[in-house]
């Protein structure tokens, strides 16, 4: 998996190139049932966002940078985030964020609030 997202990321020069980012305020749709781990997650979002083999993020210091804009998106967005239940189960590992730990999936949500992005779990 991994590979694939060097791939899209390096594809993403000739599939982006001289388009802008989508308008601020859009609604993105990320499909959560193939969500299984970091790195189908990081896939899971580069195509909601960009459309298949789309790229957005493969770590969580690139999707903040993503975040920022230039990769595909302009915040203020919405992300509904269908099968939200099932991908929590599956990014239950413990991370990092700061002086404490959180799991995966509640850090994403931060991120995605701390720039802006509404979620919608469904």
């Amino acid at each position: 998996m991994p590979a694939w997202l060097s791939v899209a990321l390096w594809s993403r020069e000739y599939q982006r190139q001289g388009r802008p980012d989508a308008p601020a305020g859009q609604v993105f749709a990320l499909g959560g049932q193939h969500i299984v781990d970091r790195d189908t997650f990081y896939c899971a979002i580069g195509e909601a966002i960009n459309g298949p083999g789309g790229y957005f993020g493969w770590n969580l210091d690139a999707l903040d940078d993503c975040l920022r804009g230039g990769w595909g998106a302009t915040t203020p967005f919405t992300l509904h985030w269908d099968f939200s239940a099932e991908a929590r189960t599956r990014l239950a590992e413990l991370v990092p964020a700061g002086d404490r730990e959180l799991a995966l999936f509640d850090l994403l949500l931060e991120i995605f609030e701390e720039r802006g992005v509404s979620v919608i779990l469904r």
